[in-house]
């Protein structure tokens, strides 16, 4: 119970920071709005990381972060760019297709082994994709590749995440990413800089208090249970934007955004289901064998 709150915490954090990114682009430019997310994320955050007991700044890696933050910005300036000038809600739910390009990923970057029911997942996710997107249709508007490409790109930062928390702890890989974030994010934000108005600083600073309290909540919840558990309770999230959208934006909701909305998230249910299912059988079949005498 304690997990299910927790991650349904984070959704509702991360569905206020996506309204306060729309807000907030308003009135400076989205390179800009993606360096105070940073900049306010880092303050939210050094309470946290400078506790007693966390020893962040050790690390050997510190090539692979500037990577890891390179292409992470790159996609966070898509997602919010897709947040400011899509409707939230086909913004959204084109982000949910990033576990369908991690399997992918993961597959070609790690090694690992992709079963053919996990495989089909993957595909039906990307039909689920082409339904929101509809190329060729008189409906297309190329500024949902812009969404998709942060879907790609932030898959990419999660297969970085996984090699290099193999090494460095959770709050090392969390500070070194935001240091690395602020000034990255800074240098192309100068080139369109707006000094936010009074309404405006509001918004910048909620973008990095809620995302910074959308990623706390997420890792406590994932630590307390179950990915294929706790992942439909962070699927809220669409719903959650698209009712904002509608009551803030005057958006409406079209069905083929429904539709392929709910395929992709199906599709990523089943895939964190078959992960999970796959973890336990390892460890079961570890303790198995840790049992055998004389082995």
């Amino acid at each position: 119970m304690r997990a299910a709150l927790l991650m349904l915490g984070s959704t509702l954090a991360f569905g206020l920071m996506a309204v306060a990114i729309r807000y907030a682009t308003r009135y400076v430019p989205t390179p800009e709005v993606a360096f105070f997310r940073n900049a306010f994320g880092l303050l939210a955050l050094l309470p946290f990381l400078l506790r007693p007991g966390s020893a962040p700044f050790r690390t050997q890696q510190l090539p692979r972060y500037l990577v890891r933050s390179l292409i992470g910005l790159a996609s966070m300036l898509c997602a919010f760019w897709a947040i400011g000038h899509l409707p939230m809600s086909q913004a959204i739910s084109l982000s949910y297709s990033t576990p369908l390009f991690v399997t992918i990923a993961a597959v070609l970057f790690l090694g690992e082994t992709v079963r053919v029911r996990r495989w089909a997942a993957v595909v039906c996710g990307f039909i689920g994709v082409l339904i929101i997107v509809r190329p060729g249709a008189y409906t297309f508007s190329p500024g949902v590749l812009v969404a998709v490409l942060a879907a790609v790109l932030s898959s990419l930062v999660a297969i970085q995440i996984k090699q290099l928390t193999r090494v460095d702890g959770a709050d090392t890989v969390v500070f070194y990413t935001y240091v690395f974030w602020v000034p990255l994010s800074l240098v192309p934000a100068l080139f369109g800089w707006v000094w936010p108005s009074g309404v405006a600083w509001a918004w910048l600073a909620a973008t990095g208090v809620l995302g910074t309290l959308g990623q706390l909540l997420w890792t406590r919840a994932l630590r307390l249970g179950e990915v294929s558990a706790l992942t439909p309770i962070s699927f809220m999230q669409l719903p959650l934007v698209s009712l904002l959208g509608w009551l803030l934006f005057d958006e409406t909701l079209d069905r083929w955004t429904v539709i392929g909305a709910g395929i992709i998230l199906a599709a990523n249910a089943y895939i964190a289901h078959r992960e999970a299912v796959l973890v336990r059988r390892a460890a079961s079949e570890a303790a198995t064998a840790g049992a055998k005498p004389g082995e």
